[in-house]
């Protein structure tokens, strides 16, 4: 009934406490359920309680008498017996006592510095670590890890797991997807539950394209160029990143399926059954930029050196292999001009380079996947964020902004909260403050 303000507390005046969870039951007793909910655990239920994961995640996170932890959502169970046992299943959108966040849309932070972590660990829902962000932004940038402080990885994933709270989940890569056995690579995922609890950590697993363990260190070494183009090979080396993704899955991980740079590596992924997906912004849009702008100088000069210059980026960008470096200039541009084509920029040459984001949105919508969300990355430069805030008004998706999780290394998400206009009113307001004229 709308208007009708009910609470498990309702519940507890008419049904038996089961014995002994009197403590747990008082934790949400003041949390607001449906009438529908209310009438349906009367008429079939015959006593409270609440589930063994309840229990666990409670002790799990040394959770204050009378609380529930933030990331969880309650949610109800009625068993064989008539039992009605509360469970606190993980859903990042919920705050602590079953509130839910201030908005739907979920703010995650790329980074690995404790102290960075520490001012926005009430802010975010997600932190991302990738060996990249560990090592080149952190371990290895002395400004950062000042005094060299963090020697590994696990202690600075131990440091960060200790400074955010239940509520935020924890994205950390795998440290090499090419030559560790699924063994390994289950031992590796097993150390990160440990350090960082088995409900909060998520591993992230990348596509590996045509890169495997034989030849990945052609990216390691000399021009660094793999020798065939992104899109030869075998199936097995393809698939090798679903594959770990599902075996991850069914051994009870809940997955970050990364480097998803086109639309159409969406529908594939989403068979990996992850809980996390991912739209790559800047590199893919700039990239078509430099590339549309080699095709205009070539067809508004007819200079080859043009599409010379394009065959040489698209080599330098592994669009084309390293073998196709001195390959047939008009087969580099037609292939240039099919990828333009697909991303939108031959029929808008200012095309904002967000159709993956709302690709992936529609494909979301379809899938029967209800609790994946999106990951919106990669978006460094300030041109970005405002346009997706803009895109995510936009009334088709209006229901699925909960869904959705923008993330950003702390310094660019930082830009988000100022305008050059907080400037100006604070100067107005504190020389007034001090009594200026």
């Amino acid at each position: 009934m709308e208007g009708l303000k009910c609470t498990v507390r309702s519940l507890t005046g008419q049904l038996k406490v089961m014995d002994g969870q009197e403590k747990e039951i008082q934790r949400i007793e003041d949390h607001e359920i449906s009438t529908e909910l209310y009438d349906a655990v009367l008429k079939r239920g015959k006593a409270l309680g609440v589930t063994e994961r309840f229990q666990d995640v409670i002790r799990e996170f040394h959770t204050p008498e009378g609380e529930t932890p933030a990331g969880f959502q309650v949610v109800y169970e009625l068993q064989p017996d008539g039992a009605v046992l509360a469970d606190l299943k993980r859903n990042i959108a919920y705050d602590k006592n079953g509130k839910k966040r201030p908005t739907k849309l979920i703010f995650s932070a790329d980074c690995a510095n404790p102290c960075e972590v520490e001012s926005m660990k009430n802010l975010i829902g997600n932190l991302t670590c990738n060996p990249a962000i560990i090592y080149n932004q952190f371990i290895n940038n002395p400004s950062a890890n000042v005094g060299g402080k963090y020697k590994t990885r696990d202690e600075v994933m131990r440091d960060i797991g200790s400074i955010l709270g239940p509520g935020c989940d924890i994205s950390v890569e795998l440290n090499d997807p090419f030559h560790s056995s699924e063994t390994e690579i289950l031992e590796e995922a097993a150390r990160f539950k440990e350090m960082l609890s088995k409900y909060r950590v998520v591993i992230k697993v990348p596509h590996t394209g045509p890169v495997h363990a034989g030849n990945v260190q052609e990216l390691m070494e000399g021009d660094k160029r793999l020798s065939r183009r992104y899109n030869q090979g075998e199936p097995e080396d393809f698939f090798r990143g679903h594959n770990l993704a599902l075996m991850l899955q069914e051994h009870g991980y809940r997955v970050n399926y990364t480097l998803m740079f086109e639309p159409y590596q969406t529908a594939m992924a989403l068979q990996a059954r992850p809980y996390f997906i991912n739209s790559f912004i800047m590199f893919r849009h700039s990239q078509s930029m430099q590339m549309a702008g080699y095709m205009k100088a070539y067809e508004e000069t007819g200079d080859p050196l043009f599409i010379e210059q394009l065959r040489t980026y698209m080599v330098e960008n592994d669009y084309l292999s390293a073998k196709e470096v001195s390959g047939d200039l008009f087969a580099a541009y037609t292939r240039a001009r099919e990828v333009l084509k697909y991303r939108g920029f031959l029929s808008d040459p200012m095309a904002d380079g967000l159709d993956g984001i709302r690709h992936n949105l529609r494909c979301l919508k379809q899938a029967n996947l209800p609790d994946t969300r999106l990951i919106i990355c990669n978006m460094q430069g300030e041109n970005y964020y405002p346009y997706i805030d803009r895109l995510l008004m936009e009334p088709e998706f209006a229901d699925m902004t909960d869904r959705v999780v923008i993330t950003a290394a702390p310094s660019l998400l930082m830009e988000f909260t100022s305008n050059p206009l907080v400037v100006q009113f604070h100067r107005r307001f504190m020389n007034a403050a001090n009594g200026a004229k």
